[in-house]
């Protein structure tokens, strides 16, 4: 069967998609299942893994509000699943982060198949911000599977701003490695940030924590100050009360919504700042939705992701997108 062509008219209604109890498949059998079909282990960890109904909206829904998500829905039974899955895994690998896989067994998710109205197996879909969208079914070509895959990307950015983490071929062949000691000065550059903090120089602790991102995109601490530090640069200077009569005037306004946002942050009222922008995705369509998802992204830098005001902010933010 060839590639539908995918649209957000195919949207399917998600409302519905819960945890449903425990996990029918433990992840020991999952981790044996990938390794008897040949799955590459190493990468399942990071771009391929195998997901279940227990874990559907941590794995699926959440993550799908930062890169586009893969189904593959399959079964042992199913010949051309054997054909299928192992070319989406290759595929998953060369994009490089673009998009990652989760992988269904049908047979022990019964209740993700239902519904997502699989006709058919195999049947590859995908979930963009809470979102999803049928691709395709059966085992098309290769070329064709590029073909939707390349428009599932651009979907994700130019309609949803989602853009995955590159991740490296070799990085993805070769799974998660021992942490490397890092490449730059990065003592000497936090404590320029640190400097420029005291002095109230807040563009030079900005520079000075992308100097080291530059170099270290996950280095935590530079990570967290520099979320920190373009917060403060965003209020510095303004007028509270103008802020939040505007937003309070305008519910409407986005970006009277995130302006108070910030002073929310700012002020300690975490969950008063995460609550309005949730509320302003709810409300919202197209760039103005995805503003307010942008700036709760970069507010959750701010707190934290061990933090559980950005756990729960983040189920309900999967919950508003879809």
């Amino acid at each position: 069967m060839q590639p539908r062509n995918m649209s957000m008219s195919g949207v399917v209604d998600l409302a519905a998609v819960k945890a449903a109890g425990e996990a029918k498949q433990k992840a020991e059998q999952a981790r044996a299942e990938a390794a008897r079909r040949g799955a590459p282990p190493a990468a399942a960890g990071r771009l391929v893994f195998d997901v279940d109904e227990a874990g559907f909206e941590a794995q699926v829904l959440q993550r799908s509000a930062e890169v586009p998500v893969v189904i593959d829905f399959w079964a042992d039974w199913c010949e051309p699943c054997k054909q299928l899955g192992p070319l989406l895994e290759r595929l998953a690998a060369e994009y490089a982060g673009r998009f990652v896989l989760a992988k269904v067994d049908v047979e022990a998710n019964q209740l993700l198949f239902q519904q997502f109205g699989v006709q058919s197996i195999p049947a590859v879909f995908a979930v963009v911000a809470g979102q999803a969208l049928p691709l395709f079914q059966g085992a098309a070509p290769e070329a064709q599977i590029r073909q939707v895959l390349d428009q599932l990307v651009q979907v994700a950015e130019q309609r949803f701003g989602i853009v995955g983490a590159p991740v490296s071929a070799e990085a993805a062949e070769e799974g998660p490695q021992e942490p490397e000691q890092p490449a730059g000065p990065y003592d000497a550059a936090l404590s320029l940030a640190h400097e420029a903090l005291d002095k109230g120089d807040l563009g030079g602790a900005i520079q000075a924590y992308k100097n080291v991102l530059a170099d270290d995109p996950a280095h935590p601490e530079a990570k967290l100050g520099l979320a920190q530090a373009e917060l403060l640069q965003r209020v510095q200077g303004v007028d509270p009360q103008a802020v939040r009569k505007a937003a309070a005037d305008a519910p409407g306004d986005v970006q009277a919504q995130i302006a108070a946002a910030d002073l929310d942050l700012v002020g300690g009222h975490v969950e008063d700042a995460f609550g309005r922008l949730i509320d302003t995705v709810k409300r919202t369509a197209g760039d103005d939705r995805n503003a307010a998802r942008v700036r709760l992204l970069e507010l959750f830098e701010v707190i934290g992701a061990d933090d559980p005001r950005v756990s729960a902010a983040r189920t309900a933010l999967s919950r508003a997108l879809f």
